[in-house]
């Protein structure tokens, strides 16, 4: 096992799968002590082979982020055990795929209380213990998302703006203390997220939907993509590991060109040309029925 000069108490939520899984391994085969959580314990095995295959250990723990009972009591057995909690890397999260009208209430509400409020519910109950010792870092796993808007995805992208606007204000609130909170926003990399944990709104398939036959494509195009997509997801848990051992990590991290290519490009150029660019890049093999509902004026 590799060893690194500092080794922290760190915990990460969402780690059955992709970002969550490799950084929880990653850093345990660092010597870190890491508390690697998740919701559904039938999906460990893939972590558990992971870091046994770097050579790490870790502590594997239930936690619903949405569930403040399951919350409070994985905080207070890593205090028990520990005493502290150096970093926390809020991770878990879901994109929910589905034109507006065809979500209902409940299902964007399930979006924010994982991404958003599930987001708060960790940190709130961690800050604590990172103001006493005056020291922590907060890291919150955002998205590409946060930083422009796209059709479909919709919910998804209110609640990553929404984890933007939390994370600049909270990073403000807590220099007083000594505490840290930085932003990741990477663009698409092939993870579960887009394959088996892929969301999709009751609506989606609904052939009686206006938007059926935009949906279908945005499903098609996104598989597309994704599957010609060849970025290394461990790209993440490497800025990860990187932000941590940074004396002064900047605010917002893009690990992507692709990400940081539309996030300059949404700077410069006026909105109604980039929606333009947005809209023709998305849409431009789009077929829709003979139909005047479906014309752009």
């Amino acid at each position: 096992m590799e060893n690194t000069s500092q080794k922290n108490v760190i915990l990460i939520t969402g780690c059955s799968s992709g970002f969550g899984l490799l950084t929880a391994a990653r850093l345990a085969a660092k010597g870190h002590k890491v508390i690697a959580t998740m919701r559904d314990f039938n999906k460990r095995a893939a972590l558990l082979e992971e870091v046994e295959r770097r050579g790490g250990e870790i502590d594997l723990l239930f936690l619903d982020v949405t569930d403040k009972d399951s919350i409070k009591k994985t905080i207070e057995e890593v205090g028990d055990k520990y005493g502290y909690i150096d970093v926390l890397v809020n991770n878990a999260g879901y994109g929910l795929g589905g034109f507006f009208e065809d979500l209902d209430e409940n299902e964007i509400r399930e979006q924010f209380e994982t991404n958003f409020f599930g987001v708060q519910n960790v940190t709130r109950m961690v800050i604590p213990m990172m103001r006493q010792r005056k020291r922590g870092k907060i890291i919150n796993i955002s998205s590409s998302a946060g930083l422009s808007g796209s059709p479909c995805f919709g919910a998804y992208n209110a609640s990553k703006w929404a984890l933007e606007g939390f994370s600049e204000s909270l990073r403000y609130e807590l220099k007083f203390f000594g505490i840290d909170v930085l932003l990741i926003e990477p663009g698409t990399y092939r993870t579960k997220i887009f394959y088996e944990n892929a969301r999709y709104g009751r609506n989606f398939y609904n052939e009686g939907s206006p938007y059926h036959p935009i949906s279908r494509f945005m499903e098609s195009r996104v598989k597309d993509y994704v599957d010609d997509c060849h970025k290394d997801p461990e790209e993440i848990a490497i800025l990860i590991e990187n932000l941590i051992k940074a004396k002064n990590p900047r605010f917002r991290n893009i690990p992507d060109i692709e990400t940081q290519t539309q996030a300059f490009l949404r700077k410069l150029l006026p909105f109604n040309i980039y929606s333009m660019l947005i809209h023709k890049t998305i849409f431009s093999r789009l077929k829709l029925p003979e139909d005047e509902a479906y014309q752009i004026k």
